[in-house]
């Protein structure tokens, strides 16, 4: 049907960074193995079945599925993914590692409920946003209300704690709330606050702080909070511009911590070099474009809000990884998307690209 054809190069880009994260993914996956095969095929089972196979089935359906129905029932779906976060709380079902509680245990696969509520939250939000799109300018529909839902959401996730999945979704939030017209007075407002809390989470959370100092001098604990960070560019530096070659990474093998998780990056730049390097933040400089231009064409506001808040989650997130494994950036633990482990995180990507593409088959034609 005319005007019913979603965004092929923007599908096209996603497929891309799919292959090109799974060979990563894969050749990370070797690290695993020499420290310790006997989760490797856990981890591989999860990343190929629930977050490539069952994530593509995901993305299928969400682009069949018209993105109003989504507005209509956003409330709803804010409020399971909360109590669908909430389980990993419950003893004997949620999962602690590395003294994060962010996992639960369901048929033997390990999915983090936090990814669930990042899409609930930017869904609630744009819907709440397109709502009041006339109030905009008064502080009991902007500032107030967004501030409530952010503190709710920091709740479950700062408990967890996942410091870094908050941040993404507070930048998220930030960016929707500045497309839907706030006011110059209320970003002050919310700058000021954010600034209070965060001073309040690194006093209360000293790794944060130890963070931050391994972020402006990465050479002042090596065996301690610096190890990552050193270990990182290490691999980055070694790497050149061609990097040693596919599966040929070392720093995989029992230096880098979490080689296929948020230190992947460090893994690719390795073996592909400064150039494999730029090609991956080249797909995600394009992907963000091609979400942004999607969202800008959209035929109403919570289409276009929703698809910002997508896009920003994913985009906002994979930087964030990249930067810290390049030391422009604090640590925060963040996966980098559609590269590192986590079968629950590529499958709730792929999903939310669904979304994505639904709304690109009712764009605006120029």
């Amino acid at each position: 049907m005319r005007g019913r054809t979603l965004d092929r190069t923007f599908l096209f880009t996603v497929i891309a960074l799919v292959v090109v994260g799974f060979f990563v993914f894969a050749s990370a996956s070797l690290g695993l193995l020499a420290r310790g095969g006997a989760s490797f095929s856990r981890v591989a089972f999860g990343q190929i079945v629930l977050g490539m196979f069952l994530g593509s089935g995901a993305l299928f359906i969400m682009s069949n599925i018209h993105y109003a129905k989504l507005k209509a029932h956003s409330l709803y779906i804010f409020i399971l993914s909360y109590i669908f976060t909430l389980l990993v709380f419950v003893p004997d079902l949620g999962v602690t590692h590395n003294g994060a509680t962010r996992w639960i245990e369901i048929f033997d696969l390990s999915i983090q409920p936090a990814e669930f509520l990042k899409i609930g939250f930017v869904v609630y939000f744009a819907a709440w946003l397109s709502g009041v799109r006339d109030k905009i300018h008064t502080f009991s529909y902007s500032v107030l209300p967004f501030i409530a839902l952010v503190g709710l959401i920091a709740i479950p996730l700062l408990l967890q704690p996942d410091t870094g999945t908050f941040l993404v979704i507070v930048i998220a939030g930030v960016s929707m709330f500045i497309a839907a017209g706030a006011r110059i007075r209320d970003m002050f407002i919310l700058f000021g606050t954010g600034l209070a809390g965060a001073a309040a989470l690194v006093l209360a959370r000293p790794y944060i702080m130890d963070r931050i100092l391994a972020f402006v001098d990465p050479s002042r604990d090596p065996l301690g909070s610096s190890y990552q960070i050193q270990q990182s560019l290490i691999a980055i530096g070694s790497g050149g511009l061609f990097g040693r070659g596919f599966g040929q990474g070392i720093q995989k093998f029992n230096y880098l911590p979490e080689p296929i998780g948020d230190s992947i990056f460090a893994v690719l730049a390795e073996e592909f070099g400064f150039f494999g390097g730029v090609l991956l933040i080249f797909l995600f400089v394009f992907f963000a474009w091609r979400g942004l231009r999607i969202a800008s064409r959209s035929r109403d506001h919570f289409g276009g809000l929703l698809v910002l808040g997508i896009v920003i989650l994913i985009v906002a997130q994979s930087f964030i990884n990249m930067a810290s494994m390049l030391g422009v950036f604090p640590l925060t633990g963040l996966p980098l998307l559609f590269v590192s482990k986590g079968g629950s995180a590529l499958f709730f990507t792929l999903l939310s690209v669904g979304i994505i593409l639904n709304v690109s088959k009712y764009i605006k034609k120029r």
